[in-house]
């Protein structure tokens, strides 16, 4: 079987898999990351999204080979307990998550559009989030939290 090497969450990872084998499954079946979670299997609802490089992706549509030295980046790499990042404390703030289900890929969608755009307007966020299905409602609290941990990002 051949061997993948990628950066998660900064560290160098190296797993001998099937290259065409979905990144979500290697995350979640191998490696024992459970930050991105299967939601539609189809790239259509954002609950498995991750940052590769700079952009959020659909992990259950990535196939492995894609991410070969690349930066991949899943919830587990976003923020600590005893330092989360500004999102994970203003989704807390703002009380933008219910189920949670969905807040993983949403975090990781929110977290790519503050590395492109660091001073995002509501109208960037509903756009950047818009792939991200939630029915619990929280999507104006989303949004809310979103623009507050940017303005907390750029007071640094």
């Amino acid at each position: 079987m051949p061997s993948v090497r990628f950066r998660l969450n900064g560290a160098e990872t190296e797993i001998d898999a099937d290259p065409d084998r979905s990144l979500l499954d290697v995350l979640r079946g191998q490696l024992g990351v459970t930050g991105p979670h299967f939601g539609c299997g189809a790239g259509e609802c954002g609950a498995c999204n991750v940052i590769l490089g700079d952009h959020a992706v659909s992990a259950c549509d990535t196939p492995l080979w894609s991410v070969a030295d690349k930066d991949v980046t899943t919830l587990e790499g976003l923020g600590t307990d005893e330092q989360p990042h500004p999102l994970q404390r203003a989704f807390i703030a703002e009380q933008a998550m219910q189920c949670g289900y969905c807040v993983s890929g949403i975090l990781m969608s929110a977290a790519a559009l503050l590395k492109q755009n660091p001073s995002p307007t509501s109208r960037d966020v509903k756009e950047a989030l818009d792939r991200n299905l939630c029915r619990c409602g929280s999507q104006n609290r989303m949004v809310r939290a979103v623009l507050r941990a940017a303005e907390e990002m750029a007071a640094r």
